[in-house]
């Protein structure tokens, strides 16, 4: 009777944990697995899942890439007392934080820096960057930000983020403007990887969007209203998107390459009704790339 007791409890006490039990033996050796695929080359004829898996685990995350790319910039382009553009988006966001950690430490002083959106004016004032405007401050030593594509020439496409307006007006008074991406901005023609958005006025904002798509330089193109928050081209939203300027943004869609990007920009800036767009031919001094080999500087 007693060997029964005793063989039901310790029937019961399995039950408890074996569940708990199984799974954390299931975890410990997949944990065991993955660490050691990913220091090892796994055969061919290993499961596609678990082989992916272990190349994940060797990769940098893209905002590790993006981090690197935008205190490279810090690093090596701005020193003490210069005036610097700060520019918009997921990547130049790790620029402004490199420029407040030196700026807390001593490693940098006497600068001051003009912003591209409101966003980026919040992110500066929370790390303490002494900030300008145009207004007072018209010449700039270098600007950096990101781009949505990149091509062979360095032309860009920006504004994917809503701010290509304040963007464009910073960045082309710099005397250099650094551009910081991941590889996967880079593309062997602009249109097709990003569409191309171009900041019009809200008044008859339907007719400067034919007038747009009309154009010859222009010719393929979908021009979509942007709907929702004007920081993203992905619609979110039931009421046109406003930027900071209260003005709205149309998105080119190309199925194709843009055969003329330089031609297509100073058409569009002659359209009445477009106030300007994310074309910015010319105007990269540099294009610091990080990628799955390291980073890359590539220039004119």
């Amino acid at each position: 009777v007693r060997c029964g007791e005793s063989s039901q409890k310790l029937s019961n006490f399995l039950d408890s944990v074996s569940f708990f039990a199984i799974m954390r033996i299931i975890s410990v050796a997949l944990a065991t697995f993955a660490t050691a695929n990913a220091f090892t080359t796994v055969a061919p004829i290993a499961r596609p899942a678990f082989k992916t898996f272990g190349t994940v685990l060797n990769m940098a995350s893209q905002d590790e890439l993006k981090k690197q790319v935008g205190y490279k910039a810090v690093d090596d382009y701005v020193t003490s007392g210069m005036v610097v553009g700060l520019g918009t988006g997921s990547t130049a966001y790790f620029a402004v934080e490199r420029v407040g950690e030196k700026l807390k430490s001593g490693e940098l002083k006497d600068i001051l820096a003009i912003p591209t959106s409101v966003r980026t004016k919040e992110q500066a004032e929370s790390l303490g960057i002494p900030l300008v405007t145009l207004d007072t401050h018209s010449k700039l030593d270098v600007a950096i930000d990101g781009a949505d594509e990149v091509d062979p020439d360095l032309n860009l496409v920006k504004g994917g983020g809503g701010a290509l307006l304040r963007e464009k007006m910073v960045e082309i008074m710099a005397d250099k403007f650094i551009v910081i991406v991941d590889e996967s901005k880079l593309t062997d023609g602009l249109g097709p990887g990003f569409p191309v958005p171009v900041e019009i006025t809200p008044f008859c904002h339907e007719h400067t969007m034919r007038q747009v798509a009309a154009l010859p330089s222009c010719a393929g193109c979908k021009p979509v209203l942007r709907m929702g928050s004007s920081s993203s081209n992905q619609p979110d939203g039931d009421e046109i998107a406003v930027t900071d300027n209260g003005n709205y943004i149309v998105d080119l869609h190309f199925d194709t390459p843009i055969k003329d990007p330089r031609q297509m920009a100073a058409d569009l800036k002659n359209v009445c009704g477009v106030v300007d767009h994310g074309l910015f031919c010319d105007m990269s001094t540099a294009v610091i790339i990080a990628g799955s080999d390291g980073i890359s500087v590539k220039k004119p």
